[in-house]
């Protein structure tokens, strides 16, 4: 089936653009923003799985102690380019630099008119690839980028002030993950891995560090890069907007005690010159994941609902098991300091399974004294 996107010369196999995956049921294609401040946090998931026929998306608010979100899901629109689903949109306006956010859900206490406007380059993670045996449970691409939101926000019928805009992250990811349903084929073990993501604003800079980890501690994802800030009059191709990789990073967690939730954390980060940095991370505030489907009982990706299907939920944070298995996977809104410099940013952390250097023995349980 043909779409606009086949009149541009940008095939990659005989197929019409339209065909992806060659057919993997787990493909997918997402958007992904934060944004935030220390008193508020927005998150934005929107993906498509073309092999499902199905898109969803979803925008979620810390606000006052209280977390809101909207979800809608759907049969994919026939025109790719076309990215809303229900109440929630996404614009391109100028790729790899601007895209709009529009949220219309009243009903939920969520409404939105956001731009965000990038100031690094997208960078290009390690590819990211897993088996269990012959079974491939993720190949994926992930691109980050470092920007700021301003625009107008609602929740709750409050209208909140973003002055000249609020720290932003964004994330375009595509490949495949497993996605629960019909096509999973006989019963898998699940999963076991320790999942670290940490992108920071700094006012001059940006630091960036992936961690997918084993149990016994052997890493099979990892990244570590200082991302420059754009100057003025640059694009996000210019020369000169290049990150610089560090040789490594290391992570050293306080668990806070009875979860799979971190007190604070050190990243020690290794320099090509040998020189040795501590980043200190100091937690201020919770994001559920869940809040925009990841790991959500009813809302999680690429799972049919209806031809349009719309919800919301709401939640003060305190109020949650933190050990439930969907509130696992949390980002932290951590206050870091490095290198003689204070930065804002998130620390997102999901651990399932055993982990030897932590202390974890069970697949969900606390940590052993």
């Amino acid at each position: 089936m043909l779409t606009s996107f086949d009149d541009y010369p940008i095939h990659q196999t005989p197929l019409p653009l339209l065909h992806a995956g060659q057919g993997n049921p787990h493909h997918y294609d997402r958007f992904w923003f934060n944004g935030f401040r220390e008193d508020l946090f927005i998150g934005v998931a929107f993906g498509s799985y073309p092999n499902r026929q199905i898109m969803d998306g979803a925008f979620s608010v810390v606000h006052r102690g209280v977390q809101r979100s909207v979800f809608a899901s759907g049969r994919s629109n026939p025109d790719p380019i076309d990215t809303h689903i229900g109440p929630i949109r996404i614009e391109i306006v100028e790729p790899m630099r601007v895209n709009r956010l529009v949220v219309d859900a009243p009903e939920q206490g969520l409404q939105a008119d956001l731009t965000f406007t990038a100031t690094t380059a997208a960078i290009e993670e390690a590819r990211q690839i897993k088996f269990d045996g012959a079974l491939n449970l993720m190949d994926a691409t992930r691109a980050t980028q470092w920007g700021t939101w301003t625009g107008d926000l609602s929740v709750a019928g409050e209208q909140i002030d973003l002055g000249e805009g609020i720290h932003a992250t964004k994330d375009r990811s595509w490949g495949a993950r497993r996605i629960s349903g019909p096509s999973d084929g006989a019963p898998q073990s699940p999963p076991e891995v320790l999942f670290l993501w940490s992108p920071i604003h700094f006012d001059d800079e940006c630091f960036h560090q992936l961690t997918l980890e084993n149990p016994d501690g052997s890493q099979w994802a990892h990244e570590g890069l200082v991302v420059p800030k754009l100057a003025p009059g640059t694009t996000v191709f210019s020369p000169g907007t290049a990150p610089a990789r560090l040789a490594r990073v290391e992570h050293h967690i306080e668990w806070r005690p009875g979860t799979r939730r971190a007190e604070r954390a050190c990243l020690l980060t290794h320099a090509l010159d040998g020189t040795v940095d501590e980043m200190r991370l100091e937690p201020l505030m919770t994001f559920q994941m869940k809040g925009i489907g990841y790991s959500h009982p009813t809302w999680s990706h690429g799972t049919w609902h209806d031809e349009l299907a719309v919800g919301g939920e709401s939640y003060q944070e305190e109020s949650l098991d933190p050990m439930r298995p969907e509130n696992l996977h949390v980002q932290q809104l951590v206050r870091a300091t490095w290198r003689g410099k204070t930065g804002l940013g998130v620390l997102e952390q999901i651990l399932l399974g055993r982990h030897d250097r932590y202390g974890f023995d069970s697949y969900l349980g606390p940590q052993q004294g």
